[in-house]
């Protein structure tokens, strides 16, 4: 009877038990010392919130858990050689944001030569001026990914304009439409773009 309301207490203890009652260098410490519960808990106590910032940068929720689960893993296995000067949590989230800033350089959009007219594509409400280039490059890949999800008639008009800067007149004669086809093409895809985008801005005005 006692070794059963032992047990008990001591599964109530996991259950209750936060890493938030232990500072950075304590923990830390017990990851070195392979403590898998304390890292166990680590985790459950600070993935959800990595993961939601690494989000802010790549507004996918895939590629935002795995560069969360990554991190992680880096902690376990290099946790013996890390150089924290910070608390562990904001060593961590620089970490993350590294990787994504770093997952973004990597990633191949049709866009090579970068001639995208950005602004033209959103609504004239939006100054991308006053964005960081580290901003631009989100929106810029953003922008396309939004690109890529126009319907196919859509895509291939807005990459014709923006992307190879055909004039409305060209597009129309290579595509066997009327210029008044593509004018009306080009004004739906700029209000999909710009709804969707609205969001992606509006996150990044957080930073």
């Amino acid at each position: 009877m006692d070794n059963l309301c032992q047990t008990g207490i001591e599964t109530s203890f996991i259950r209750s038990f936060s890493t938030t009652i232990l500072d950075s260098n304590s923990i830390i410490q017990e990851i070195r010392n392979q403590n898998q519960f304390v890292y166990k808990k680590f985790f459950e106590d600070t993935y959800a919130e990595l993961v939601h910032y690494a989000n802010s940068y790549l507004f996918d929720q895939g590629w935002s858990e795995d560069i969360v689960q990554e991190v992680f893993i880096h902690l376990w296995e290099k946790s013996y050689s890390l150089e924290i000067k910070s608390s562990l949590k904001g060593y961590l989230y620089a970490m993350v944001r590294n990787r994504c800033l770093n997952f973004l350089k990597t990633i191949k959009i049709t866009d090579d030569a970068n001639v995208l007219d950005m602004q033209s594509m959103l609504s004239a409400d939006y100054n991308l001026d006053v964005f960081s280039d580290e901003d631009l490059k989100i929106i810029h890949i953003q922008l396309l990914k939004v690109v890529e999800g126009l319907p196919t008639k859509m895509q291939q008009i807005v990459k014709m304009r923006f992307i190879e800067n055909y004039k409305y007149v060209d597009i129309a004669e290579e595509l066997g439409v009327s210029v008044n086809t593509v004018k009306t093409q080009l004004k739906r895809a700029k209000v999909k773009i710009t709804q969707q985008m609205a969001i992606v801005i509006a996150l990044l005005t957080l930073h």
